[in-house]
């Protein structure tokens, strides 16, 4: 780490990276809102990448998007993504002092919880418009915003998984 930077605290830049996520995921929904119809797609990589502009009132990967109370829904989904953004920011406080892998993956969980949850909130659906497919398997369509939380979720899974060194110097 930088001498500047040794030993400052650095939860300000966890801010700034999840804001930086939020900022990502507005503008490209804006900008697939206003060049994109519902519904299109533009196909990028045959077979593999499309471009699209599709609605989420479900949760991820569309679960409960057929749901005979979407209201009920919704506001479940919103009070989870308000409860997972708290436990995400008590997090960052706690552990966010320095620069490390946890702490850059709590920042990409929290960017892009509240890049959806802003979604929930002001529209009653998320925006999602990149859609995969590889071989048979094809995922439903996402955004930045679950783009950020996958990666960050896989950082957190690198951490965990990830030998410690012990504190005897073996």
């Amino acid at each position: 780490m930088p001498n500047g930077l040794a030993g400052r605290d650095m939860r300000w830049l966890m801010l700034v990276i999840a804001a930086l996520v939020v900022l990502l995921d507005r503008v490209s929904k804006l900008w697939i809102i206003a060049h994109r119809p519902l519904g299109s797609a533009i196909v990028v990589i045959p077979k593999v990448f499309r471009i699209t502009h599709v609605l989420n009132t479900g949760a991820a990967f569309s679960m409960f998007e057929t749901s005979n109370s979407p209201n009920l829904v919704r506001n479940v989904l919103i009070g989870f993504s308000i409860a997972a953004v708290v436990v995400v920011l008590v997090l960052i406080w706690k552990m966010g002092r320095s620069v490390s892998l946890t702490s850059v993956a709590l920042a990409l969980i929290l960017g892009g919880a509240l890049g959806n949850l802003y979604d929930r909130v002001r529209y009653q659906y998320v925006v999602d418009f990149l859609e995969v497919h590889i071989v048979h398997y094809h995922w439903p369509d996402f955004n930045v915003a679950d783009s950020a939380i996958v990666v960050g979720a896989c950082l957190l899974l690198l951490e965990m998984l990830r030998p410690q060194r012990s504190g005897t110097g073996e």
